[in-house]
């Protein structure tokens, strides 16, 4: 059981680690073990699961409040995926709590420093939008597309999912750019996010969406689950014509 926040040794990445250890369970480890494809040649291979529930973990980030960077670093440097993420909400809780630009600064360098250990879609979906995408909100964003144009999957999909933070705030201009660099992308996990991006912007302005949609048929390039993650929530009239390419 970890002490508490008010004992006087501080809370280390062992102390973490043992308490996901101990809260494991061999039923979930197995059915996270297969959902995130850790078999020979999937895109998971080899990654290794405690079997904890996010809002657990996330429950074990509240309880303990603050530990050093140094201790993060340790949790995502582990082999375990829950001791990454983690240490992404230890990051994530960290970058929201602090109102000082040069914390923030920090931390997301941190994050970047860090990216060969965000190697899976949940671990990106989870982190980016609120670190990457937050910070850059207001800033240059080249680094998304040096990350786009990068033969590394899961840093592709980064760059993509940074910018529902953007999306969020009404700003649509970063993943159509991004999405037109990604559209012709081999992996599925690409043509969901940028797919998944595309919907956001429907939901908040569709005649936007439709718009980069329909310009120079671009739907027509896009892999199949790419364009039907963008349209799921249109009118079903118009994703019917879409899926017969009759826009």
């Amino acid at each position: 059981m970890l002490h508490s926040v008010q004992s006087c040794s501080p809370i280390s990445y062992l102390d973490i680690k043992k308490e996901l250890l101990r809260i494991g369970n061999e039923e979930k480890r197995l059915h996270l073990s297969r959902y995130f494809k850790t078999g020979k040649g999937e895109y998971g291979e080899g990654d290794l699961f405690i079997g904890v529930t996010v809002p657990q973990q996330r429950e074990i980030v509240k309880k303990i409040g603050d530990i050093p960077l140094q201790e993060i670093s340790l949790l995502l440097h582990d082999a375990y995926h829950e001791c990454r993420l983690t240490g992404l909400l230890f990051l994530i809780q960290y970058y929201r709590k602090t109102k000082e630009n040069t914390a923030k600064e920090t931390y997301f360098h941190f994050y970047l420093q860090h990216l060969s250990c965000i190697n899976s879609w949940d671990l990106v979906d989870l982190s980016a939008p609120d670190i990457v995408g937050a910070h850059l909100f207001d800033k240059e964003r080249i680094i998304l597309y040096q990350l786009a144009n990068e033969s590394h999957l899961w840093k592709q999909r980064i760059a993509i999912v940074s910018t529902h933070y953007f999306i969020r705030n009404q700003d649509f201009s970063t993943t159509f750019a991004l999405s037109d660099l990604l559209l012709s992308h081999s992996h599925d996990l690409i043509h969901k996010a940028v797919g998944w991006m595309l919907r956001e912007v429907g939901k908040r302005n569709y005649e936007v969406a439709l718009h980069y949609l329909q310009e120079d048929k671009k739907y027509q390039r896009m892999p199949r689950t790419m364009l039907r993650y963008a349209i799921e929530r249109f009118p079903e009239d118009i994703r019917q014509q879409f899926l017969k390419n009759l826009i």
